[in-house]
């Protein structure tokens, strides 16, 4: 019943921008946890943003600055907006999200973002 559908990855220069989305059906995003995750090849998948029901927010290290995360009630749609990519930016970003009462994570199946000159 659940469904997440990610779209906006791309081929983008270092220094550039992409907005991901993320359209969720089943779940509702602004009572539930919503999150973008990160996997490049070789490496462990890691949190990149996270938007709480309550509507707070919190970033990776890595792109505090660069990269902001929001979410539409009327579209049930969350947002990753990407400036300032750099290639170590480059994977593949997972839309997810968590039932605020039974806990289980969604995930959507990815859209990839290659950041490359």
């Amino acid at each position: 019943q659940v469904r997440l559908v990610e779209s906006g990855g791309g081929l983008v220069q270092p220094g550039g921008s992409l907005r991901l989305s993320c359209a969720a059906s089943g779940v509702t995003v602004s009572t539930n946890a919503m999150g973008w995750y990160r996997q490049a090849p070789g490496q462990p998948r890691e949190l990149v943003a996270q938007i709480t029901s309550g509507g707070s927010t919190n970033y990776a290290e890595s792109v505090k600055g660069r990269f902001t995360v929001s979410r539409d009630a009327i579209r049930n749609t969350v947002y990753l907006q990407m400036n300032s990519l750099k290639p170590e930016d480059t994977a593949v970003y997972t839309c997810n999200a968590i039932n605020r009462l039974t806990q289980y994570n969604y995930w959507g199946q990815g859209t990839q973002v290659t950041v490359s000159s």
